[in-house]
């Protein structure tokens, strides 16, 4: 049985290592208890630290916003994974928002899955369509694309402890959310493509929905067979509505 993970990406929040690590915290206490789901908070790289000491080892894991693909170099302002091992167990990789500003490729996002895995950490591979690309029917068309891009670099995916998360870009941040079937539709497409790559693996990989996910719409993507957790946004920043999420997702049904 697949185990859904939740992941918070604060993204550039909070501002100090103070508020992060009270955030952390409220999150820890909020995950106390819970059975039958990973719960993953994302800080800024500038607080993994602060928010490694304060919550300890427990319910809650941590992961990065972004890393490098190289052990080392003349990257200014990068992280190397070997940076974030002992201090991230996820990362995120791909996100839109690293796509458009910070001019991420689909063959970079495949160079760096494949580092992520082959440094231990285990990867959050972003993909999703923007609007323009929704309304002229390319969804399927980008999906494809950056799913197989992503995953180009593994020669197996069994064991590497990928998660895949379906975050279309006209969602996100704008509370214009896809609706459970759409997402579910998508998560479809995106498991075909993982059994064409690794059959015996495909089936155990988590799938999260991303963009506008609440504690009110939540459980309509967790009841889908195929969406096994979330990668959320604004809500993640409120200890309550993260938890209310990670609820729904212990109280959805269990998918194989």
């Amino acid at each position: 049985m697949r185990v859904p993970v939740i992941a918070g990406n604060w993204k550039m929040n909070p501002t100090s290592a103070s508020e992060a690590t009270s955030l952390a915290l409220a999150v820890r206490d909020a995950a106390d208890g819970l059975a039958g789901v990973t719960a993953v908070i994302c800080p800024p790289t500038i607080w993994l630290s602060d928010v490694q000491r304060a919550v300890g080892a427990g319910r809650v894991h941590l992961g990065a916003q972004t890393m490098a693909a190289d052990e080392r170099g003349a990257f200014t302002g990068e992280t190397s994974p070997l940076m974030l091992r002992g201090l991230a167990e996820f990362v995120i990789i791909g996100h839109s928002e690293r796509r458009q500003y910070d001019g991420e490729t689909d063959e970079s996002v495949g160079r760096k899955v494949a580092s992520a895995v082959a440094h231990g950490l285990r990867p959050i591979a972003a993909v999703g369509e923007r609007a323009e690309e929704r309304r002229s029917g390319a969804t399927s068309h980008v999906i494809d694309r950056q799913v197989r891009a992503a995953l180009a670099g593994l020669e197996r995916l069994a064991g590497t402890g990928l998660v895949v998360a379906y975050e279309p870009v006209w969602a996100i941040g704008t509370g214009d959310a896809a609706s459970g079937p759409d997402a579910q539709a998508v998560a479809v497409q995106i498991r075909a493509i993982l059994a064409e790559i690794d059959p015996e693996a495909a089936d155990e990989i988590p799938i999260q929905y991303g963009g506008s996910c609440t504690p009110e719409n939540a459980a309509a993507y967790f009841a889908q067979p195929d969406i096994d957790g979330a990668l959320v946004g604004g809500a993640s920043l409120k200890a309550d509505a993260f938890a209310a999420i990670l609820h729904a997702a212990v109280d959805a049904p269990r998918h194989a």
